[in-house]
């Protein structure tokens, strides 16, 4: 299917490394002009070149966008943007003793960091009537655990804050997103498995270890496989694309049949 996103123009965040590297380039293989971004140059601009040499348009970006001043800067070097995938969150430990600090910090990365982004770049989008924003959550938001609850409270708050963007964009040629995925198997996953296999005797070629936590880890799902970043991709490059004109204000769920929920 051509997504027709040839020429569009997306900023994906934190996509150095992990889940967004891999979001990066399959945009870019749709005919997106992607924009890396990073914290630090040097690892955006690996990204970024490992999709030029395959023939791709890319382009390294570096600022803190968990700040309001990072976050402009970042805006003001990208320019005109037609897709904004607020990618980057991180999981942090942490408990119900962690201190109101802790929340607060987690709240900056995973929530403020992509509504800082919103308001620097939907303004143009509003001006030329097209516009993709998507948000990036967790399955876990219907499976909180225990442990980590400011990572599932500011990833959750990401759904709601979907249905309120697209509520505050409607009739702008701008629709807002979610996607949630389960567990993905990016290379720190991968070496998380292998590691635990290896210190337990048990096999480490990733078709084992895949099978294993797919069947009886505590992310397992009857699809019976783990997603690759790819996976995850070729689901945003759809909601970017006009293909997908009449999804708006939705949480897709990508995670294999993990969620024993229907919500």
């Amino acid at each position: 299917m051509d997504l027709q996103l040839h020429g569009k123009r997306a900023l994906i965040t934190g996509s150095y490394r992990g889940t967004g590297a891999g979001l990066a380039r399959v945009m870019a293989r749709e005919g997106a002009i992607v924009h890396v971004h990073g914290f630090e140059l040097e690892p955006a601009e690996a990204v970024a070149q490992s999709i030029r040499q395959e023939g791709f348009e890319a382009h390294a970006v570096a600022g803190d966008i968990r700040t309001d001043d990072g976050a402009r800067d970042v805006a003001a070097t990208v320019g005109e943007i037609d897709v904004l995938v607020n990618n980057y969150g991180v999981a942090e430990g942490g408990s119900w003793e962690s201190p109101t600090e802790d929340w607060i910090d987690i709240y900056e990365k995973n929530v403020l960091s992509g509504v800082r982004l919103v308001h620097a770049l939907t303004p143009g989008m509003k001006t030329r009537g097209w516009g993709r924003v998507i948000f990036l959550s967790t399955v876990g938001y219907v499976r909180p655990n225990s442990r980590m609850p400011h990572y599932y409270a500011s990833k959750t708050a990401l759904i709601n804050m979907t249905v309120s963007l697209a509520k505050e964009l409607a009739n702008t040629g701008i629709t807002v997103n979610c996607v949630s995925p389960g567990i993905i198997a990016t290379e720190e996953i991968r070496e998380m498995f292998r590691s635990r296999a290896a210190k337990n005797g048990e096999p480490t070629d990733w078709p084992s270890l895949e099978k294993e936590a797919a069947l009886n880890g505590p992310m397992a799902n009857p699809a019976g496989i783990i997603g690759d970043p790819e996976d995850i991709g070729h689901l945003i490059a759809f909601l970017a694309s006009d293909r997908a004109r009449y999804i708006n204000a939705a949480n897709l769920r990508i995670d294999g049949g993990t969620a024993d929920s229907i919500q």
